[in-house]
């Protein structure tokens, strides 16, 4: 999952950088809320982390302006503990869920997941593609039973492509996702990993899982 942290102290910054990397999260961090605002508006991401209290536009008005914009990210504010009055008016403004400082990363992740779990619909840690199965919080892989071993920029990459399966994703949308960088049409670097994905994957299968779409991308899709 690629998520958009917007903090402005450098040491929680860090520290939240450094947690969600470990977890297999992409992470874009700003410490202002207009740049914020600019990159939650102008580039696609699964979840955001929105600091209430920012040099400049803070986080209240950051997630107005979204929310007037028909922004429909998922949005979790920090706020100062203690602090009822942010809460509520934070999640009147639109926030999906908030937590206070100071905070354990392992209960940031946890409601990450839970948030995109909501928006996709899946309402699981576990997702299912045909005899495909991967434990989200386990970060365990399985085809039809069969243990398999993934890299974690294998399993970052297989998460992708599962969370809307049939879905075709494009090299782009890939390499922003899965590497937080914008295609490089001079690389090969998509295709080479979808490449050693797919031999862990679909290898001697009989039913191949991932499929090629020609100029395009890549989808994850069972029953073809």
């Amino acid at each position: 999952m690629r998520i958009l942290v917007v903090e402005d102290q450098p040491k929680i910054a860090e520290f939240i950088r450094s947690g969600l990397e470990e977890n297999g999260f992409t992470v874009d961090l700003y410490g202002t809320g207009e740049e914020g605002f600019l990159q939650a508006t102008t580039e696609s991401y699964d979840a955001m982390v929105l600091d209430v209290m920012l040099p400049g536009r803070d986080g209240l008005s950051v997630l107005r302006g979204l929310r007037e914009k028909h922004v429909t990210l998922p949005v979790i504010l920090l706020t100062a503990r203690g602090e009822v009055n942010e809460r509520v008016e934070g999640l009147n403004a639109g926030a999906d869920d908030y937590l206070a400082k100071p905070f354990y990363v392992e209960e940031l992740v946890a409601r990450l997941n839970a948030l995109v779990r909501r928006e996709s619909g899946t309402g699981s840690n576990i997702l299912k593609v045909g005899d495909l199965r991967v434990d989200l919080v386990n970060r365990e892989v399985t085809r039809a039973g069969t243990m398999i071993e993934l890299t974690a920029r294998e399993f970052s990459l297989l998460e992708y492509l599962m969370r809307s399966p049939g879905r075709v994703r494009t090299r782009s949308e890939i390499s922003e996702h899965v590497w937080n960088t914008h295609f490089d049409t001079g690389t090969n670097m998509v295709d080479v990993a979808v490449a050693r994905l797919r031999k862990k994957i679909d290898g001697d299968a009989e039913a191949k899982l991932i499929k090629t779409v020609r100029g395009v991308g890549y989808r994850l899709k069972a029953g073809e």
